[in-house]
């Protein structure tokens, strides 16, 4: 257990150097900013690319791992709108909420950790997860408030739905490296050079992002977001757990990445969401905040748990 907090202690460490960095104002947001922007279209999208283009689709999806995920998800999703809706919010808040619940900061933080702590097999888990957060969720998400504020839902609506998921760069490079794989085409040298040495700039970048932003976070509405914070980082991974270990049987290897990826904070684009729509940003910002730091001391030990260390 010892050992694998050490492990983990450097990729936080980074989070927090970022954020002291931000908080002292010697990184400014506009920095943090340009730097999101260029791990986001660029470094991280090589390493998706890469990793993806060595995979296959049958190595890459699994009927049991999809539904164990989903409906581990769902039920944390579900979950977060009842309690919401108990207190009386207005739907819009209620969906944000359910969707802070259970979207955890994989693309930023778990692919470049996990894959790195867990081994490169745990490549496919992780991107099956990015996938599903992408594109059902945040999908749904969307349809939710767009349709409460509007009253319906068009096929517009689902037209600039779809193209925005299109355009999601993340989404981009798994598709290309998928098809880059699935063609059987090789890889030249230059290029896995180049994708390898752009992708390693993935993991520090994404890492000082994240603490760089964490430092404009704000902890107001303090209680809301440790009961979101308490979903996402205790909730979400048991509800993944017993999907993954006892209603659709996952391998345990797989069923083991799939539960650490659950056990990540909120993720940042939750806050660009709230912020975008203009619902419940302060609350979420408080829950990014309060997940990030408290998951220095839940993640380790699922991830030493997966390992059997």
């Amino acid at each position: 257990m010892l050992a694998i907090f050490l492990k983990t202690l450097p990729f936080f460490a980074l989070i927090g150097l970022g954020w002291a960095a931000g908080r002292t104002r010697f990184f400014p947001a506009e920095a943090t900013a340009w730097l999101t922007k260029f791990v986001f279209y660029f470094a991280l999208s090589a390493m998706l690319f890469r990793f993806s283009a060595t995979l296959s689709l049958e190595e890459l999806y699994d009927t049991s791992f999809v539904l164990a995920y989903l409906s581990g998800s769902a039920l944390v999703w579900l979950i977060g709108m009842a309690a919401a809706l108990m207190r009386r919010l207005p739907l819009t808040e209620a969906a944000m909420e359910a969707h802070t619940c259970m979207t955890g900061n994989t693309g930023f933080l778990g692919v470049p950790m996990l894959v790195l702590l867990l081994g490169p097999q745990a490549v496919g888990p992780v991107l099956m997860v990015l996938a599903i957060d992408l594109i059902v969720f945040s999908s749904l998400i969307t349809l939710l408030i767009t349709g409460a504020r509007h009253g319906r839902v068009s096929p517009a609506m689902l037209g600039a739905l779809a193209m925005g998921l299109l355009k999601n760069p993340m989404i981009v490079s798994m598709i290309a490296g998928l098809a880059w794989a699935g063609l059987h085409l090789p890889m030249p040298a230059p290029l896995t050079e180049f994708m390898t040495l752009l992708g390693a700039a993935a993991t520090p970048g994404a890492l000082f992002a994240i603490g760089a932003s964490l430092a404009a976070r704000s902890a107001e509405r303090l209680r809301p977001a440790v009961w979101l914070s308490f979903a996402k980082l205790v909730l979400h991974p048991a509800a993944v757990a017993v999907a993954a270990l006892l209603l659709f049987p996952v391998e345990p290897y797989a069923a083991g990445v799939m539960i650490a990826a659950a056990a990540l904070p909120v993720a940042g684009n939750v806050y660009i969401l709230a912020t975008h729509y203009g619902v419940a940003p302060q609350r979420v910002s408080a829950s990014i905040l309060i997940s990030t730091a408290v998951s220095i001391l839940t993640v380790p030990p699922i991830i030493a748990w997966v390992t059997g260390q």
